[in-house]
């Protein structure tokens, strides 16, 4: 790089003296999935410029240009001694370190205010309240990342690329993504109405969301059979402070009990910390090919390996989808390029930067973009995402939108709700006979038969009543273990 991050910082902070994630709602990690959570030392973080030596001050402002900071200084006394109101200083700051971020049109580089870091540093170790999904900002559109793990995100389903509008009925459009996620965010039990434009779907939808606790227990393990072997299943719905540890645990724990293969599920995983799946990798990948490869600004590149032997004795496939980014693509990378191990399932998300705090020494911090990060041969996939060895996708009902009907539905109407509602049928076993969005008679007969069993009045229409029960009904198979195909895959190709 040209100047070590203490230069960076400096430069915001002189514009201040002399003139400011993607985020978790709820939240667990603000910024990037994949971040880098790093503690201030003598080369990272806020310095007075006066304690530097007069050569690192030389070479400071040889570097950022005295004019420039001038220019700043200037500006920010024009606005506080001339401006027709008077204005808050702190904020005219604050306003400054932004308005820098903004202009690196990069949604992973975000100012953190000495509140919002205080509220970062609480949720990142311990469990926090929300609704459960991480974020960033895509277009100038506040855009799901994933929802976590039995959060009250997922519950009222929401999914990966949803784009949030409104909330509670109020505008998000053109604030940043912190004041978006307050708005969000909130006290277990209370309530939050999200207006939400997802791809794919003609109508708007409303999502009512009830906010909970969110605990940040991160691997989950479970055991399989397949032809009479014993399966090991971990799945890491993020990668917080402690998740490496939990899954060295879980995994000697599996082959203490003697699995003959593995499946590690990243679906919906939307990262997090960078040290944590180096850890976690080193238990997999042999020292000859490099973990992940950290490039700088002029292309200098770093590696990073494991001081393993060699591979483990099963078989091993690694299961993701498009909710699972950055820390999660380091992993499915890794296993495929350094392991040679299957990805099963969807296209991954695209993130391909690492972040590191820097803190000012006021409480607040700059979370910058300092890298890319490569796969082990080489390769960037930023905004391009993963793609799998071996590709499946969900049921199409996986992939329907929450109902929402306020005139009923009947023969002869055509909409994507039609279509929608279509598509549900089919899955719970009532054949349409089309999944066009045209209600004909095949319809209205799969709609009378849906009724029927539901114990709902037969007529044929769907009305606001039945909608929802069939919406019930879907959510039932989608969390139902049998119906997802993509770990069905993952467990059939270990032994194929």
């Amino acid at each position: 790089m040209n100047f070590k991050p203490r230069f960076v910082a400096l430069l915001v902070t002189l514009a201040v003296l002399v003139g400011a994630a993607g985020t978790y709602i709820g939240m667990q990690y603000f910024g990037d999935p994949g971040g880098q959570k790093q503690t201030a030392n003598a080369d990272q973080g806020a310095q007075n410029f006066g304690s530097l030596s007069e050569e690192e001050q030389k070479e400071f402002l040889d570097k950022v240009g005295n004019t420039d900071l001038k220019k700043v200084e200037q500006a920010y006394s024009v606005i506080k001694d001339n401006y027709v109101k008077d204005v808050d200083q702190q904020e005219l700051v604050e306003g400054a370190i932004q308005g820098m971020l903004d202009k690196l049109d990069d949604p992973y580089s975000v100012y953190m205010d000495k509140d919002t870091m205080k509220q970062f540093n609480q949720t990142i170790e311990s469990s926090f309240e929300g609704i459960g999904a991480e974020v960033s900002m895509v277009d100038d559109k506040v855009t799901v990342v994933a929802p976590i793990k039995g959060s009250p995100a997922e519950k009222a389903g929401i999914k990966p690329n949803d784009q949030i509008l409104k909330v509670d009925g109020k505008s998000v459009e053109g604030m940043e993504l912190y004041d978006a996620v307050l708005k969000i965010r909130g006290k277990k039990g209370s309530e939050v109405k999200l207006q939400i434009d997802r791809p794919g779907s003609e109508d708007l939808l409303t999502v009512n969301i009830t906010r909970d606790d969110i605990p940040l227990e991160t691997v989950y393990s479970d055991t399989k059979t397949v032809d009479g072997k014993k399966v090991g299943v971990l799945e890491i719905t993020s990668f917080s402070e402690k998740t490496s540890d939990e899954f060295k645990k879980a995994l000697t724990k599996l082959e203490d009990d003697g699995i003959e293969g593995l499946v590690i599920d990243v679906r919906g995983n939307p990262g997090g910390l960078l040290q944590d799946v180096e850890e976690i990798l080193k238990q997999f990948i042999p020292k000859d090919k490099p973990i992940v490869q950290v490039e700088d600004r002029n292309g200098e590149k770093s590696r990073y390996f494991s001081e393993l032997e060699k591979k483990k004795d099963y078989p091993i496939t690694v299961l993701m989808d498009e909710g699972s980014a950055s820390a999660s693509e380091i992993l499915a990378s890794a296993m495929k390029e350094a392991g040679g191990y299957d990805l099963v399932g969807t296209k991954s998300f695209g993130k391909g930067t690492v972040q590191q705090a820097i803190p000012m020494g006021d409480g607040s911090t700059i979370k910058l973009t300092l890298f890319k990060w490569l796969t082990p041969d080489g390769n960037w996939i930023h905004k391009k995402g993963i793609q799998p060895t071996v590709k499946v996708k969900q049921p199409d009902y996986f992939y329907t939108n929450p109902v929402e009907i306020k005139v009923a539905l009947k023969y002869d109407d055509t909409s994507d709700k039609v279509k929608n509602l279509q598509t549900m049928l089919e899955g719970l076993g009532y054949d349409p006979g089309r999944k066009d969005g045209y209600f004909d008679k095949e319809t209205v007969d799969a709609v009378k038969a849906f009724q029927k069993d539901a114990g709902l009045e037969v007529t044929g229409e769907i009305d606001e009543k039945t909608g929802g029960k069939i919406e019930e009904k879907v959510v039932k198979e989608v969390r139902d273990d049998k119906n997802d195909l993509q770990m069905k895959k993952a467990l059939d190709a270990l032994f194929k």
